[in-house]
């Protein structure tokens, strides 16, 4: 545990009101998202403003003290956590939480890292402008975390990943200096991208305060479509001829398997299947317009989707007719780990495969787990355009206690996905980052050259190791 003379030098620094040492208070942050971890700390440091943060991190240096960043406290693998024995300090960036500008000529948004991702939102449609990233968590997440994961979301098939919505970052390395990466220059060949290094990095490489982040035009008019599809190869098929026939206007094209409406429909109330008919799988599509030019997008997701139905490739389709039942489309999307969660205990796995790949990964992982591991079930749903699978292990039905069966049964079901996974061609972490809850299986499967690489990076930013411990790089016995 840190004693309170080292909480009593960061009060001094920072001053009382930004230092929480209330053990009720802390108690939230100390547990990760999904309960699964949980850890301790003496304290939580809350500056609100950069020059606080590098003061922070800088006596943190001087003292050999080690700080986990926190900002939402989203994470789905404990990379928020901090360690169990006391020994780290939270770094609460909730208190960065302005958005210094938003230039909608200049297709800018400068945010801090506390700032909650809806609230950009509303910030960006205020100025006729929108930020092409949401998420289950958009009322919680914080753009720090997001940016420090690299997150993904239902819109990475047209606008990428976090990565690719970062023009620039300021952030505070491990020795207290400030790292002023703000400008949002098109061209830049000074070297090494210390920017994209910290993007993904969760936390290890430094402390990430502010963004530049790209904005783009408002939607006009969109339409949403549920299109009851035989099997993911066909729901491949018809990603690719909507990609023809529609061009960059498709901005969602996820991918759900039957079990898993099913699920929605028995415990999220008042969703209803889109469609008469039950098929296998189900596709759910968003086109988006720019301008309310003719033909609308209804018009045209509906050319698209008459010829799918010709060609076979759907068995079944419905075009929302207003906002509201495009939202009560997506709402069956973005409630889907819930009513896995109602369904009964699971593992679920982000991961990512060549998308050529995807649909057979769906299908066959799933029948190999369930042949594996008697009694269980397994199904998938994810993001068909570029190869995530949001892939569920459920446990046997009836079972009561699910921690004891995760206990008996994860780490073999664990390797059994990961190495599937391997095998596909993919990765490990598609969106929700490594943290603790993944890194000894990278180190288990990453090859030697990465693994070298990362610890090397690790090293060569952080040299006394005080940057969120224990996550995402693999420790030298796990591989």
């Amino acid at each position: 545990m840190i004693g309170q003379d080292i909480i009593a030098r960061f009060t001094a620094l920072l001053g009382e009101k930004r230092v929480m040492t209330d053990a009720d208070a802390i108690l939230p942050w100390v547990n990760d998202w999904r309960g699964r971890y949980h850890g301790a700390a003496a304290a939580i440091l809350q500056p609100d403003s950069t020059d606080q943060v590098a003061a922070a991190v800088g006596l943190a240096a001087e003292l050999g003290v080690p700080l986990v960043p926190q900002g939402g406290n989203t994470s789905m693998v404990g990379g928020a956590t901090p360690p169990t024995d006391g020994s780290a300090l939270i770094l609460s960036l909730r208190r960065m939480n302005r958005i210094r500008n938003l230039a909608a000529d200049d297709n800018l948004a400068v945010c801090e890292a506390g700032v909650i991702l809806s609230n950009l939102h509303d910030a960006a449609a205020a100025a006729d402008r929108r930020f092409p990233l949401s998420l289950g968590a958009k009322g919680s997440a914080t753009i720090g975390g997001l940016i420090s994961t690299n997150a993904g979301g239902t819109q990475v098939l047209r606008h990428g990943t976090m990565r690719a919505l970062v023009e620039g970052v300021e952030a505070v390395l491990p020795d207290g200096s400030i790292f002023h990466g703000l400008d949002a220059l098109k061209k830049d060949n000074r070297g090494y991208d210390i920017k994209q290094l910290l993007i993904g990095a969760e936390g290890t490489l430094g402390v990430i305060t502010a963004a530049s982040l790209r904005l783009v035009p408002a939607i006009a008019a969109r339409a949403v479509g549920w299109v009851g599809v035989p099997s993911p190869a066909d729901a491949l098929s018809l990603l690719r001829l909507c990609e023809e026939r529609l061009g960059d206007s498709v901005e969602g094209f996820e991918v759900i398997a039957d079990d898993g409406l099913g699920h929605v429909l028995s415990h999220i109330p008042d969703t209803r299947c889109p469609i008469a008919t039950r098929t296998p799988w189900h596709v759910l599509i968003e086109i988006d317009h720019g301008d309310l030019g003719e033909p609308g997008p209804g018009e045209r997701l509906e050319g698209a989707l008459a010829e799918a139905l010709e060609r076979g490739l759907a068995v079944d389709a419905a075009i929302s007719a207003n906002e509201a039942q495009a939202e009560a489309f997506w709402r069956i999307r973005e409630s889907l780990s819930e009513a896995e969660r109602a369904q009964g205990p699971a593992l679920q796995y982000d991961i990512s495969v060549p998308v050529a790949r995807m649909p057979a990964f769906m299908t066959d992982a799933a029948r190999q787990a369930e042949r594996r591991f008697p009694g269980t079930t397994a199904s998938s749903f994810g993001h068909l355009g570029d190869g995530n699978v949001h892939f569920h292990v459920r446990a046997p039905q009836g079972t009561t206690d699910g921690p004891s069966w995760i206990a008996a049964q994860g780490q073999g079901i664990n390797r059994f996905v990961h190495d599937a996974v391997v095998a596909a061609g993919g990765s490990i972490s598609a969106e929700h980052g490594i943290g603790q809850m993944k890194r000894a299986e990278l180190g288990r499967l990453a090859g030697p050259a990465r693994l070298h690489a990362l610890r090397a990076i690790k090293d060569a930013f952080d040299p006394q190791g005080i940057m969120n411990p224990d996550k995402l790089v693999p420790r030298p016995e796990e591989g």
